[in-house]
């Protein structure tokens, strides 16, 4: 996948680094691909629990980069958005590391999350209407689903950023660090949850994630189709086991 996105597979837990700090780590064709490529990886491999994308140089991402585009680039792939991201998530749980700027397609990379680690002077914003363009990455429809309707209003339509702290006050952000500290929390935030059962992380989220649009009427039954193969895997009974024998589980993801 080339030098602008760097992956690291270990413990659990996949990094994936975009890193053109050269262009505030802004995405074009190579980086859509690249991180395309390493959420194939982190979901195909069994050994691999959660995942954490971050921007390398103390910026997150900038977002598209318009040089790039000028030149016919074009930084999003069919069936899977901007960045190779933004409408096809993994299926396992994805946390976003921010320093600095989360700007335009940047914090619409962030919102495909589940989770935020931001450094307290980091910034979230979508600029484009300042350039009559529209955040049609995802921005606008995640946006009003974790803010209050007024803020999200407010952002989207001003373009103006808003603080990480702003952001955490109203839970768009879990955690705020130091500045230079937000993969740190995140590395330590993704180890919390790769230390749980890997089948029964990947259903959680899927349950959670997909609850928001089912209705009361068939939640439970769609809650169930997923969990139910849980329930019967070899790691439900080594959690219940390892419980018994007052031991850590070893979890095989079967």
């Amino acid at each position: 996948m080339g030098d602008s996105v760097l992956t690291e597979f270990a413990d659990g837990i996949a990094l994936i680094t975009i890193n053109r700090s050269e262009a505030r780590n802004a995405v074009d064709r190579s980086v859509a691909e690249g991180i395309a490529a390493a959420i194939d990886e982190f979901e195909a491999r069994t050994d691999m629990t959660a995942a954490i994308i971050t921007g390398a140089g103390g910026t997150f991402c900038a977002g598209m980069d318009l040089k790039a585009f000028t030149r016919g680039e074009r930084p999003s792939l069919e069936g899977r958005g901007f960045g190779g991201l933004t409408e096809k998530p993994p299926t396992k749980p994805l946390i976003a590391a921010v320093e600095g700027w989360a700007l335009a397609g940047g914090c619409e990379l962030a919102l495909a999350c589940d989770l935020i680690v931001a450094a307290q002077d980091s910034k979230f914003g979508l600029p484009e209407v300042k350039r009559s363009l529209v955040a049609a990455a995802g921005g606008l429809l995640r946006l009003p689903k974790t803010l209050p309707y007024q803020l999200a209003m407010e952002i989207a339509l001003t373009g103006d950023p808003i603080s990480a702290e702003v952001a955490h006050q109203h839970g768009l952000v879990n955690k705020l660090t130091e500045t230079g500290k937000a993969l740190e929390e995140a590395r330590a935030l993704a180890a919390r949850i790769a230390a749980n059962g890997p089948l029964a992380v990947r259903a959680t989220k899927q349950i959670v994630a997909g609850a928001v649009n089912w209705t009361d009427e068939d939640a439970f039954a769609r809650q169930s189709e997923i969990a139910a193969p849980v329930f019967t895997s070899a790691d439900a009974q080594e959690g219940a086991i390892a419980f018994a024998e007052k031991r850590k589980p070893v979890w095989r993801g079967e």
